[in-house]
Order: C-alpha cells, then structure tokens, then sequence
C-alpha cells in the first residue's frame, strides 16, 4: 500500500530526506521487518536501493562504497542477528578508517530492556569499534541525529557510526526540517609548523615519504606526485594502499606491508627522515611494531590529533589532512641517486615472470592482468596467502582502483567488487579470492548478478585456507588440522547465481578465459585451479615445513 501523503510527515521520511539532503545516491540492505517505514520511504526517494543476501556483505558493500566516494557508506540491517552479522563490516570500517554509517532496526520502545524477540543492547555490542552509537527514541531528533553521525563518521580519523531505529518511532511525526549537507572543515597547518617541517626534508639526505589512510580525493594524489617530484623524495605506499601513488613513477619505491621486499626494509631502518603521511603505521606496515628503526626521526601527518604520536614517537606531529599539508608544502630538493635505487628495487621486486609451481600460477595470471594494460582497472580483494601476489605484482596506476580492507577481513572482496563496479560501471572491476575467501560472502553472486553489477571473480582454489595452513606448517611441521577444504564447482555455481563461470587449469587457457569473462555481460567466474605448493610469491608449502 503506497504512503497516503496527507498523513503527517514521518521519522523514516525524515530520515531518507536527511539522506538525500547529504548527496546519498545508494544504500545497502538487507530488509527486515524492523525498519519496514524506512523501506517504503526508500522507495519513493531518488536512492537506489541495493538488496543483499547477507547483512555482513551489505555492510562490507556500503564500506567500500564509502571508501570509493570518500563520503559515508549507508547500509540498513534488521535488528538483532542482522545488527551482529553486520559487524563484519562494521569492524572493517573502523579498522580502515573509513566513514560509513549503519542504520539497524530495534525493538519497540515499550518492549526494550525485556530481552524482548531479537533485542540488542547496541551501545554494548557496537561500543568497542563504532565513532559513535546512537538510538533514536524521539521522531523530531532523527534528521539531526543522521546529521551528527555524518559528521562524526567523517571527522578527524573516520569511521563507523550505528544508529538503532526502535520500529514504532519511525512511524512517529517528524516536523522538524531535514538537515542540510555535512561538510568537514579542512583546516592547514601553520606556517611555523610546515616551516619546521620544510627544514628538516630539505637537510635529510635519505628521506622516505609513507603514505596511507583514507582521507585521499584524486586532486591530493595529483598533489603527492607534484610534492614527490619538487622535494625530490621517494614515496612508498603502505598495506593495501597502493593506489596512492602511480607505480610506474620513478619515485615510487613499493608496498610496505605483507612480504615486504627485504631491499625496501632496510632503506625504512636506515632512512634519516621518515615521513609518515595519513598513515598511522600501525602493526602490518610496521611489521608488528619492529619499525621504524630506535632513533630514527619520525614526522607524522595526520587529521587526527588522538592518533598524532599514539603508536611512534615523532620529533614533528602534524594535524592535518593529506590535502592541505601537501598544498602547504614548500620544499625543494634533489635526490636522483636515492630515487632511483629505490625505485629500481621495486622493479626488480616486481618482475615477472615469476617461477611459482603447477600448472596455472598466479604469476602467469598477474602478468596477464599487467599486460591488459588498463590502467583504470579496479582491483579488490578479500583476506588469503593469494593476495600476497596483488601487493606484489599488480601496477596500479590511478586512484580509485584498489579496494581491500587493511582490517584483513575474509570475504571482503566480492561485496566490494559490486559496490566498485556500481559506482563505476564503465570500469572493469576484477575481484581477486582464495577459496576459503570468496564462501564467506559467495552468495553475493546473486547480487551482482540481480543489480547488473559485471565483476569478474577470480577464485584461486589450492583446496585449503592457505594462509593458517602457512602458520600451521611453520609452527607444527606435517601437522594439518582444520585447514583443508572439499571445495563446490565454483563455476557451476556462478552459473546457478545467473553469472558466468569458467573452470582454468592451465596457463595458456587463462588469458582467452579472462577475455571471455569480460565480455561476458554478466557477472563473471574465474574457477582457477591452482598448485596447494604455491602458498606465496616467496614460498612453497614443503618450504614451509623445512624451515
């Protein structure tokens, strides 16, 4: 039954005008009976409404959507089990920096606190990794409540923000106007500050510029590159973070994080000043705290004063975002003999090919990818030993065309694979899973294929979660336990979800196969059969085991 609009204007009304008013374009969802007054608003907005299987995916989905456009991804998931099973995503939010908020159905109001059918205390369950919980229990509150969690989510270091909706409040009068768009203040640094900082880049003679985190917009990047060439710096990128900087550049020096190229750590441990840019540096790019180096001199650059020094000391704390600090730059310098050894390490590191055993190597897949030549090619993946040969091998070349969660989150890569290839249809976006990987969120095939989003999968089977199995045979020699997996026919079952599916087992048939799946016009499955031996670009299996 459509909404008689006579009636007076709603919570749930007020809600999605509040969406609008803040440039929502698509949200993600899971529907339940919870927020039934939020669906039927939905559907007479200018959103797009995107239906996932699982409220986990929906949430990863509306992550990575965030991630894309630099403004919250929204999802909605019923109360209780939906709310829990969204806080996959939710935690990858929080780990990556990224702004999102969730909307999640509750319990009437009169029935709270009686452990009353699916209830949830979400200032308890969401507190430990949300900005910012929330319920909602006055209708005339909502539009400004949904305007302060847009701020929150985007302020200094972003993130998640939970609002819980009680079921009968939506259907509650809302008079109060929606409120407008939520804009946060880029402020610079001083001029004292970025002085200070000038000096001591211009005096270092083996500088090394870091950056990561999530605060990045094309026209910074483009500002980095300018930065990188007039103060005369390398630039390496860290852990799944890659697109910051074109790898081609003669100043990029390559990837701080899993299987850090050995040349590369050493210029970190011996670098005279270590410029840590929208990075906090934390565990993985640190490699678990060993870095930098005792004494090194450290200036951290980042919007948010609480992580300024939280995790290395810094002889030069910044507050500020990547933007601004690079636009207040000033300095100049030259170092064509450190440039280019570092970036001649990376090229050497990332050569191909690379000997790797069985019959189909993700080495030979990489290579394929590069030798596509598309440099607006998006790239996610989830969690896996095989996304060791991503960081590695692939050459992304423009922003916006990686998306994988630092937070190491299996199943990550398909829901992010659907949400990048919706926010840019005209791009190919490939999806790279191991086979434990994509069955934690498979089924969102179906999604993809219900809403016209033509990802191509990439499922590298070796039959194992190969990245505990790596630990397993380290720690317990021969000892396997829990980590094998009897594996469905990956492509009859892309098939069943309406997608395309290919089974690969050789190199030579994987490159018309990636054709094929292209072209497809449909979503599109790459079942590659790869060696269980080719755990990773630097190790085999029996390696492992012999160490």
């Amino acid at each position: 039954m459509r909404h008689n609009r006579t009636m007076p204007r709603t919570a749930a009304r007020a809600l999605v005008e509040t969406l609008e008013n803040q440039g929502v374009d698509r949200v993600f969802c899971v529907p339940g009976e919870s927020y039934l007054d939020v669906l039927d608003a939905l559907r007479d907005s200018s959103i797009e409404t995107v239906v996932a299987r699982q409220e986990g995916a929906a949430a990863m989905m509306a992550e990575a959507d965030g991630k894309l456009t630099g403004r919250p991804g929204v999802v909605f998931v019923t109360r209780g089990p939906g709310a829990t099973n969204a806080s996959s995503g939710v935690h990858v939010a929080q780990q990556d920096s990224t702004p999102l908020v969730l909307f999640a159905g509750q319990v009437a109001r009169a029935a709270k606190g009686r452990d009353a059918f699916q209830e949830l205390d979400f200032a308890r369950f969401f507190g430990g990794m949300a900005k910012l919980v929330v319920e909602v229990e006055d209708a005339s509150r909502m539009s400004a409540e949904v305007a302060s969690a847009f701020r929150v989510a985007l302020s200094g270091r972003p993130g998640p923000a939970v609002i819980s909706l009680p079921e009968d409040m939506l259907g509650d009068p809302c008079p109060a106007p929606a409120a407008t768009r939520v804009e946060v203040a880029e402020t610079p640094p001083d001029h004292a500050t970025m002085r200070a900082f000038d000096a001591r880049l211009q005096a270092a003679k083996r500088p090394l510029v870091v950056v990561g985190g999530s605060l990045w917009r094309a026209a910074d990047v483009a500002a980095l590159t300018v930065f990188a060439e007039t103060a005369g710096v390398p630039v390496a990128c860290v852990f799944r973070r890659q697109q910051l900087f074109d790898h081609d550049h003669p100043n990029y020096a390559g990837d701080i994080g899993i299987g850090l190229n050995p040349a590369l750590r050493r210029v970190v441990e011996e670098t005279d000043l270590l410029v840590l840019l929208g990075t906090r540096f934390s565990e993985i790019p640190s490699q678990s705290y060993a870095l930098p180096a005792p004494g090194t001199p450290v200036v951290h650059v980042h919007p948010d004063s609480r992580e300024l020094q939280r995790v290395h000391p810094a002889v030069l704390a910044i507050q500020a975002r990547p933007g601004p600090f690079l636009r207040a730059a000033r300095a100049r310098g030259k170092r064509p003999a450190h440039i280019g050894a570092l970036h001649a390490g990376y090229l050497d590191w990332s050569k191909l090919p690379h000997p790797s055993p069985g019959k189909l190597t993700m080495g030979h897949v990489m290579a394929t990818l590069r030798e596509a030549g598309d440099p607006d090619m998006v790239v996610t993946n989830g969690a896996g030993n095989y996304s060791g040969w991503i960081h590695r091998f692939h050459r992304f070349r423009r922003f916006g065309t990686q998306v994988a969660s630092t937070s190491g989150s299996m199943g990550y890569g398909l829901p992010a694979a659907i949400a990048a290839k919706l926010r840019n249809p005209e791009r190919t976006v490939v999806c790279f899973a191991g086979d434990g990987c994509f069955q934690m969120t498979g089924q969102e095939l179906a999604t993809a294929a219900q809403h016209d989003a033509h990802v191509v999968v990439l499922v590298a089977d070796n039959g194992m979660y190969g990245t505990i199995r790596a630990h397993q045979e380290r720690a317990f020699p021969g000892r396997v336990h829990a980590t094998s997996l009897a594996n469905p026919d990956f492509a009859a079952l892309a098939r069943a979800c309406g997608a395309y599916g290919e089974r690969v087992e050789n190199d030579h048939d994987f490159a018309a196969a990636f054709g094929r799946a292209r072209k497809a016009g449909a979503p599109a499955l790459l079942h590659l059969v790869v060696d269980p031996e080719a755990i990773t670009p630097a190790a085999t299996l029996s390696s492992l085991r012999d160490r």
